[in-house]
């Protein structure tokens, strides 16, 4: 950035009190526009804050912790806090947890891999919870599909289910010390840079009396018709922290380039139903007289080229699906029908069902593979997400103390409200949080500045007394 000098004028005393107020206003008129203009361009800097070469928006209050080699030096995880660490290829982390024996504890991890590089099948993020005695009471794991074996955030949970009346009956249920220990394991033939970790804490109290113990046996199975109409514009966020809000039922439209994650999150109450599906549009023809084959490009299919996956309130992976090979043609792909959202989900043995075990934000991150830019071209494309929630809202359980993130009413998610706004208006949260504080940057500055400008002219009247 280029420094703007300010200079005074020749000590003859009656242009000083002018030229000093000239170059005051023209200090604070600069500092004020460069306030303004650092402040917009936040949030590029905040998915620019990932590390060389990714584009994933880490929360920017998340505090840097180092995870240990063994239990011995294990640092704690605080409910409410994120965290920011790196894993290379092969280790494993470890980080402690404090539990109570009434509420159930959740933590996630999303791992980063630097956009661009090399990953594989067997490339994939474990987390576990374990007790003092090494027993393991939940853990979870994601990885790349054969299909889709490109880099993008992964993400997992690993939690600890607390019973009723103080635990009884559950695993790991006794209050004390566990652990969370986090693993990378994959193919060696992968990239062997280390991976960013985002890791979050929840909390969920427990049942103020008995509920029910048992999984659902069955659920209405039948997906809805996709919403149709006109899509609404939205702009996708770049990580769960800023990942677009999207109210209810709809479809929304974007552009995605490929290589590029897209996040976005919709409330999903208790009893209601979440179905998905996300559109791939066709790839733009060549100019005239030109063919595929020009500019070092080919004709050909690609394999999972868009990918879009769920995630629970506690950022649990819940589902993926991915687009058939792409030949040029527009494609779709949905999720699977999921049951509605119940406390008795947890009870299930079917990964995917247990992950619907309570109500509030649920998350759908969507990833183009790069593998577009070598055969169609960089783009960007344009996808159309449309999602449907059904189901008249029920009560909520019986939870002794406040739902914590597992409810929708207000806006208890991870999400930091940077992405696009509300009802398909994009960049509005954002907006205001750019003009918040380049508001308070420029008062800040009109202090500061009233300031020297009072301090210069206490030392004239010193110089001239």
């Amino acid at each position: 950035m280029a420094r703007q000098q300010v200079r005074s004028g020749r000590p003859g005393r009656p242009r000083w009190r002018a030229s000093a107020a000239l170059g005051v206003l023209t200090l604070l008129g600069a500092t004020a526009t460069t306030t303004a203009t650092t402040t917009a361009v936040l949030p590029a800097q905040t998915a620019a804050a990932a590390g060389p070469g990714s584009a994933y928006a880490f929360d920017p209050a998340a505090v840097r912790v180092k995870g240990a080699a063994t239990t011995a030096s294990a640092p704690a995880l605080s409910v409410g806090t994120t965290y920011r660490d790196a894993i290379g290829p092969g280790a494993k982390l470890v980080y402690r947890v404090d539990l109570d024996a009434r509420t159930s504890a959740y933590v996630s991890a999303v791992a980063v891999p630097a956009r661009g590089s090399k990953v594989a099948y067997g490339d994939k993020i474990e987390i576990a919870l374990q007790d003092a005695n090494g027993r393991e009471c939940g853990s979870n794991d994601s990885e790349f599909g054969v299909s889709t074996d490109f880099a993008r955030p992964l993400a997992a949970y690993a939690y600890r289910t607390a019973g009723t009346s103080g635990g009884a009956g559950s695993t790991c249920a006794a209050a004390g010390t566990y652990y969370v220990v986090v693993r990378r394991t994959g193919d060696p033939a992968s990239s062997h840079d280390p991976w960013d970790l985002e890791l979050r804490r929840a909390a969920e109290p427990g049942l103020a009396k008995a509920g029910p113990t048992q999984a659902p046996e069955d659920w209405p199975s039948a997906s809805p018709a996709p919403p149709a109409g006109d899509p609404r514009p939205v702009e996708g966020g770049a990580g769960f922290w800023d990942a677009a809000r999207l109210r209810g039922s709809g479809a929304w439209s974007t552009r995605i380039s490929p290589g590029q994650t897209l996040f976005f999150r919709v409330p999903v109450d208790w009893g209601q139903q979440l179905f998905g599906s996300v559109d791939l549009a066709s790839a733009p023809e060549p100019p005239p007289g030109a063919s595929r084959s020009t500019g070092g490009r080919s004709l050909g299919l690609v394999n999972g080229a868009v990918a879009m996956s769920l995630f629970n309130p506690a950022l649990g992976f819940v589902q993926s699906a991915n687009a058939p090979l792409y030949d040029g043609r527009q494609k779709t792909t949905s999720f699977d029908p999921l049951p509605p959202v119940a406390y008795r989900n947890r009870f299930s043995y079917r990964s995917g069902v247990r992950d619907m075990r309570f109500a509030g934000w649920y998350y759908v991150r969507v990833s183009l593979n790069p593998k577009l830019a070598g055969v169609y071209g960089k783009g960007p494309y344009g996808i159309t997400l449309r999602l449907t929630v059904t189901g008249k809202a029920a009560s909520a359980p019986a939870y002794a103390g406040p739902p914590g993130p597992f409810t929708v009413v207000g806006d208890h998610s991870v999400a930091g409200g940077n992405g696009a706004a509300e009802a398909g208006r994009p960049g509005c949260a954002g907006t205001m949080r750019t003009v918040g504080y380049a508001g308070v940057g420029t008062g800040t500055v009109l202090v500061l500045g009233l300031g020297v400008w009072t301090m210069a002219g206490r030392r004239r009247a010193v110089r001239t007394g």
